[in-house]
Protein backbone atom coordinates (compact mmCIF):
# COMPACT_ATOMS: atom_id res chain seq x y z
CA UNK A 1 0.00 0.00 0.00
CA UNK A 2 2.77 2.42 0.98
CA UNK A 3 4.64 1.61 -2.24
CA UNK A 4 1.51 2.34 -4.30
CA UNK A 5 1.13 5.72 -2.56
CA UNK A 6 4.79 6.57 -3.20
CA UNK A 7 4.43 5.54 -6.83
CA UNK A 8 1.37 7.78 -7.22
CA UNK A 9 3.20 10.69 -5.57
CA UNK A 10 6.15 10.22 -7.94
CA UNK A 11 3.78 10.20 -10.93
CA UNK A 12 2.08 13.41 -9.75
CA UNK A 13 5.45 15.08 -9.12
CA UNK A 14 6.69 14.02 -12.56
CA UNK A 15 3.53 15.34 -14.25
CA UNK A 16 3.77 18.63 -12.36
CA UNK A 17 7.40 19.01 -13.34
CA UNK A 18 6.55 18.26 -16.97
CA UNK A 19 3.80 20.91 -17.00
CA UNK A 20 6.19 23.42 -15.42
CA UNK A 21 8.88 22.72 -18.02
CA UNK A 22 6.35 23.06 -20.83
CA UNK A 23 4.99 26.36 -19.50
CA UNK A 24 8.47 27.76 -18.97
CA UNK A 25 9.41 26.78 -22.52
CA UNK A 26 6.39 28.60 -23.95
CA UNK A 27 7.50 31.71 -22.05
CA UNK A 28 11.06 31.36 -23.43
CA UNK A 29 9.67 31.01 -26.97
CA UNK A 30 7.62 34.18 -26.54
CA UNK A 31 10.51 36.20 -25.11
CA UNK A 32 12.81 34.98 -27.90
CA UNK A 33 10.31 36.31 -30.45
CA UNK A 34 10.26 39.73 -28.82
CA UNK A 35 14.02 40.16 -29.38
CA UNK A 36 13.64 41.48 -32.91
CA UNK A 37 16.00 43.10 -35.39
CA UNK A 38 14.10 44.12 -38.55
CA UNK A 39 15.78 42.85 -41.73
CA UNK A 40 13.13 43.59 -44.33
CA UNK A 41 9.84 41.67 -44.23
CA UNK A 42 11.33 38.83 -42.15
CA UNK A 43 12.80 40.01 -38.83
CA UNK A 44 15.82 38.51 -37.09
CA UNK A 45 14.77 36.93 -33.77
CA UNK A 46 16.12 34.41 -31.27
CA UNK A 47 13.33 31.93 -32.02
CA UNK A 48 15.52 29.41 -33.84
CA UNK A 49 17.69 29.22 -30.73
CA UNK A 50 14.70 28.83 -28.38
CA UNK A 51 12.94 26.17 -30.44
CA UNK A 52 16.10 24.16 -31.12
CA UNK A 53 16.90 24.31 -27.40
CA UNK A 54 13.40 23.01 -26.56
CA UNK A 55 13.73 20.15 -29.05
CA UNK A 56 17.00 19.04 -27.50
CA UNK A 57 16.09 19.47 -23.82
CA UNK A 58 12.44 18.50 -23.43
CA UNK A 59 10.80 15.12 -23.77
CA UNK A 60 9.14 14.83 -27.21
CA UNK A 61 5.58 15.20 -25.86
CA UNK A 62 6.61 18.22 -23.78
CA UNK A 63 8.28 19.87 -26.76
CA UNK A 64 5.31 19.40 -29.07
CA UNK A 65 2.93 20.58 -26.33
CA UNK A 66 5.05 23.71 -25.86
CA UNK A 67 5.11 24.50 -29.60
CA UNK A 68 1.36 23.89 -29.96
CA UNK A 69 0.65 25.94 -26.84
CA UNK A 70 2.78 28.79 -28.18
CA UNK A 71 0.96 28.78 -31.53
CA UNK A 72 -2.47 28.63 -29.88
CA UNK A 73 -1.63 31.56 -27.60
CA UNK A 74 -0.48 33.57 -30.60
CA UNK A 75 -3.48 32.58 -32.71
CA UNK A 76 -5.96 33.83 -30.08
CA UNK A 77 -4.22 37.19 -29.94
CA UNK A 78 -1.69 36.96 -27.13
CA UNK A 79 1.34 38.98 -28.36
CA UNK A 80 3.86 36.13 -28.40
CA UNK A 81 4.97 36.39 -32.04
CA UNK A 82 7.78 38.58 -33.34
CA UNK A 83 7.29 42.29 -32.81
CA UNK A 84 4.93 41.49 -29.91
CA UNK A 85 2.17 40.59 -32.36
CA UNK A 86 -0.58 38.03 -32.09
CA UNK A 87 -3.68 36.89 -33.94
CA UNK A 88 -4.61 34.50 -36.69
CA UNK A 89 -3.61 37.16 -39.24
CA UNK A 90 0.05 36.68 -38.33
CA UNK A 91 -0.22 32.93 -38.96
CA UNK A 92 -1.88 33.58 -42.31
CA UNK A 93 0.45 36.45 -43.26
CA UNK A 94 3.60 36.42 -45.36
CA UNK A 95 5.87 35.25 -42.52
CA UNK A 96 3.32 32.89 -40.92
CA UNK A 97 4.82 29.89 -42.69
CA UNK A 98 7.76 30.02 -40.33
CA UNK A 99 5.39 29.64 -37.38
CA UNK A 100 3.68 26.60 -38.94
CA UNK A 101 7.15 25.39 -39.86
CA UNK A 102 8.19 25.46 -36.22
CA UNK A 103 5.59 22.80 -35.44
CA UNK A 104 6.36 20.62 -38.46
CA UNK A 105 10.09 21.17 -38.00
CA UNK A 106 9.95 20.24 -34.33
CA UNK A 107 8.10 17.01 -35.16
CA UNK A 108 10.63 16.12 -37.86
CA UNK A 109 13.61 17.03 -35.69
CA UNK A 110 12.31 15.00 -32.75
CA UNK A 111 11.88 11.96 -34.99
CA UNK A 112 15.42 12.36 -36.34
CA UNK A 113 16.79 12.95 -32.84
CA UNK A 114 15.20 9.79 -31.44
CA UNK A 115 16.48 7.66 -34.33
CA UNK A 116 20.01 9.09 -34.29
CA UNK A 117 20.40 8.97 -30.50
CA UNK A 118 19.41 5.31 -30.49
CA UNK A 119 21.53 4.52 -33.54
CA UNK A 120 24.68 6.12 -32.14
CA UNK A 121 24.03 5.52 -28.44
CA UNK A 122 24.02 9.20 -27.53
CA UNK A 123 20.96 9.34 -25.26
CA UNK A 124 23.10 10.42 -22.32
CA UNK A 125 23.96 14.15 -22.18
CA UNK A 126 27.64 13.38 -21.55
CA UNK A 127 28.03 11.48 -24.82
CA UNK A 128 30.81 13.69 -26.20
CA UNK A 129 31.36 15.06 -29.69
CA UNK A 130 29.24 12.37 -31.33
CA UNK A 131 26.26 13.34 -29.16
CA UNK A 132 26.76 17.02 -29.93
CA UNK A 133 26.89 16.24 -33.66
CA UNK A 134 23.61 14.28 -33.42
CA UNK A 135 21.96 17.19 -31.59
CA UNK A 136 23.17 19.72 -34.17
CA UNK A 137 21.95 17.56 -37.08
CA UNK A 138 18.49 17.23 -35.52
CA UNK A 139 18.33 20.97 -34.85
CA UNK A 140 19.35 21.70 -38.45
CA UNK A 141 16.48 19.47 -39.64
CA UNK A 142 14.18 21.74 -37.64
CA UNK A 143 15.69 24.83 -39.28
CA UNK A 144 15.43 23.34 -42.78
CA UNK A 145 11.75 22.43 -42.38
CA UNK A 146 10.88 25.85 -40.94
CA UNK A 147 12.75 27.50 -43.82
CA UNK A 148 10.83 25.52 -46.44
CA UNK A 149 7.47 26.34 -44.83
CA UNK A 150 8.36 30.02 -44.41
CA UNK A 151 9.67 30.26 -47.96
CA UNK A 152 6.58 28.59 -49.44
CA UNK A 153 4.05 30.74 -47.57
CA UNK A 154 5.96 33.95 -48.24
CA UNK A 155 6.05 33.10 -51.94
CA UNK A 156 2.28 32.38 -51.98
CA UNK A 157 1.12 35.34 -49.87
CA UNK A 158 3.53 37.97 -51.16
CA UNK A 159 3.10 36.84 -54.76
CA UNK A 160 6.82 36.63 -55.55
CA UNK A 161 8.90 34.01 -57.33
CA UNK A 162 10.94 31.29 -55.62
CA UNK A 163 14.27 33.08 -56.06
CA UNK A 164 12.98 36.37 -54.65
CA UNK A 165 11.32 34.55 -51.75
CA UNK A 166 14.55 32.69 -51.02
CA UNK A 167 16.57 35.92 -51.11
CA UNK A 168 14.16 37.52 -48.64
CA UNK A 169 13.30 34.72 -46.25
CA UNK A 170 16.32 32.40 -46.12
CA UNK A 171 19.56 33.76 -47.57
CA UNK A 172 20.13 36.56 -45.01
CA UNK A 173 19.62 34.20 -42.06
CA UNK A 174 21.46 30.97 -42.87
CA UNK A 175 24.82 31.68 -41.24
CA UNK A 176 23.35 33.30 -38.13
CA UNK A 177 20.81 30.50 -37.73
CA UNK A 178 23.52 27.83 -37.97
CA UNK A 179 25.41 29.64 -35.20
CA UNK A 180 22.22 29.83 -33.11
CA UNK A 181 21.64 26.12 -33.69
CA UNK A 182 25.11 25.15 -32.48
CA UNK A 183 24.73 27.46 -29.47
CA UNK A 184 21.36 25.87 -28.66
CA UNK A 185 22.90 22.38 -28.84
CA UNK A 186 25.72 23.39 -26.47
CA UNK A 187 23.32 25.02 -24.00
CA UNK A 188 20.91 22.09 -24.19
CA UNK A 189 23.64 19.59 -23.35
CA UNK A 190 24.70 21.67 -20.35
CA UNK A 191 21.10 21.82 -19.11
CA UNK A 192 20.58 18.08 -19.62
CA UNK A 193 23.66 17.41 -17.48
CA UNK A 194 22.59 19.88 -14.78
CA UNK A 195 18.91 18.86 -14.70
CA UNK A 196 18.64 15.12 -15.29
CA UNK A 197 15.11 14.02 -16.25
CA UNK A 198 15.26 10.36 -15.16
Amino acid sequence: MAEAVKSKERAVASRTRSIAFTGLTIAIMAVSAWVTVPLGPVPFTLQIFAFAFAILVLQPKECLAAVIGYLILGAVGVPVFSGMRGGIGVLAGPTGGFLWGYLLGAAAALAVLIVLRRRFGTEEPRSGAKGLAVDVVAALVFVAVSYVCGWAQYMAVAGVGPEAAFATTIAPFVIVDVVKTVAAALCARAVRVAVPRR
